[in-house]
C-alpha cells in the first residue's frame, strides 16, 4: 500500500518556522528509512506539503505522521489516503510493485 500524506498549515508559516529544522530531520529519518518515497512543499508553500510514503500500514502512517514536529506542535496537520497502485508508468513498476498487497 502507498500512503498520500497531505500536510497543511493549521498556523501561519511564520508560525512554523521555529519547528522546520526538526520537520527537515524527521523527513530526512523516514526517507533514510525507505518509508518516505517523496516529498516536496507545495506551490504555492503557504498550503503546505505532500509525502509519499510506504511499506507500512494506515495505523503505522498515521503515527508517523502524528509524530511530525509540525504537528505536535500545532501548527499542522496531515490528511491521510491509503492506496493500492493499480496502474503506473513502467519507470515506477518495478518499484511499487513491492508494495501490492
Amino acid at each position: 500500500m502507498l500512503h498520500v500524506l497531505r500536510l497543511e498549515y493549521t498556523e501561519s508559516e511564520e508560525a512554523a518556522e521555529p519547528h522546520v529544522k526538526d520537520h527537515v530531520a524527521f523527513l530526512d529519518r523516514h526517507h533514510a528509512d525507505g518509508t518516505f518515497l517523496l516529498s516536496g512543499q507545495t506551490v504555492p508553500s503557504e498550503q503546505g506539503g505532500l509525502i509519499i510514503a510506504a511499506g507500512v500500514d494506515r495505523a503505522t502512517a498515521e503515527k508517523i505522521a502524528g509524530a511530525d514536529p509540525f504537528v505536535r506542535a500545532r501548527v499542522g496537520r496531515y490528511t491521510i489516503t491509503t492506496i493500492v497502485p493499480g496502474r503506473a508508468h513502467p519507470d515506477l513498476a518495478g518499484l511499487l510493485a513491492a508494495f501490492r498487497p
